[in-house]
């Protein structure tokens, strides 16, 4: 095949797929998310009486608390993924490895983040004791 044009006029056309920002978007505001609840927090676990499991339980059994520490658990597992993810795509050059190993990132996120979400809900009602 014959290449036409000058060497810029082939590049022309593949540049960034424009989907970066997205991504590097998400990762400042999962960031923030997390600075915030983290801070809600520790902030929270300064103004308890101990931190025993009993003292924790009655806390965590409120709407408000249960409803922060899933936020949390949900932005930093999103965080994770969106970091790892990006790394994996710059150092796994096979096509079909990369696809894998991002399958097998995605796998972990969702069992990480719902077995999270489930011990917040089971500590929450109760039932955990």
């Amino acid at each position: 095949m014959e290449k036409k044009g000058s060497s810029i006029g082939q590049v022309r056309g593949l540049g960034s797929a424009h989907e970066g920002t997205h991504h590097w978007t998400l990762q400042r505001y999962t960031a923030a998310g997390n600075l915030i609840t983290v801070g809600y927090l520790v902030f929270s676990f300064l103004l308890l009486d101990s931190l025993s499991y009993e003292t924790v339980s009655v806390w965590l059994s409120g709407l408000g608390p249960a409803l922060a520490l899933s936020l949390l658990v949900v932005s930093v597992f999103w965080h994770a993924r969106l970091g790892l993810q990006v790394m994996l795509e710059d150092y796994v050059h096979e096509r079909g490895n990369r696809f894998a190993a991002v399958l097998l990132l995605n796998l972990a996120w969702f069992a990480g983040t719902a077995f999270g979400l489930l011990c917040i809900l089971r500590l929450a009602v109760g039932a955990g004791a």
